[in-house]
């Protein structure tokens, strides 16, 4: 599992003319499934995101988790996230979970994120989205689930 993580001021998914999901402050997460990705990978993701120190504090430092600022996640599935661009020019996706295996994942990922007392907002599993946001400094980090394997 990989995530994405921009840190945004405020950010919208549209679809279709639509907005699907749209947060005022918090983190924009764009996510992607693997194979094997399952319970484990998302509550450790969750307990990272929730939890990441990349929020300033009073002095400008960061200092401060999402949790304590109150932020909010605008989650966004992402397959390309697995793409593979290291033969030829096109990239193959092959190591992206498959849609129906991806999609309970995410919907169990956002799931996980509101349980723990987090506003979510979402784009459109598999739909064209367009995600606008305003990151904040810029932040921009990516969290990957194989970092929990080398934790053990």
């Amino acid at each position: 599992m990989r995530v994405v993580v921009q840190r945004a001021k405020e950010a919208q998914v549209i679809v279709e003319g639509k907005t699907t999901g749209r947060i005022d402050h918090g983190l924009v997460c764009l996510v992607g499934f693997t194979d094997g990705d399952g319970e484990e990978e998302i509550r450790y993701l969750v307990e990272k995101l929730i939890h990441l120190r990349i929020f300033n504090d009073e002095q400008g430092k960061m200092n401060r988790s999402l949790l304590d600022v109150g932020g909010e996640i605008l989650s966004v599935s992402q397959f390309t996230l697995y793409g593979d661009c290291r033969k030829g020019r096109r990239p193959n996706f092959l190591a992206a979970a498959p849609p129906d295996v991806a999609e309970n994942l995410y919907h169990q990922f956002n799931r996980e994120l509101e349980s723990r007392g987090v506003t979510v907002g979402t784009g459109v599993f598999g739909a064209m989205m367009q995600v606008q946001l305003t990151n904040d400094g810029p932040v921009t980090l990516i969290l990957d689930s194989r970092d929990l394997v080398k934790k053990r």
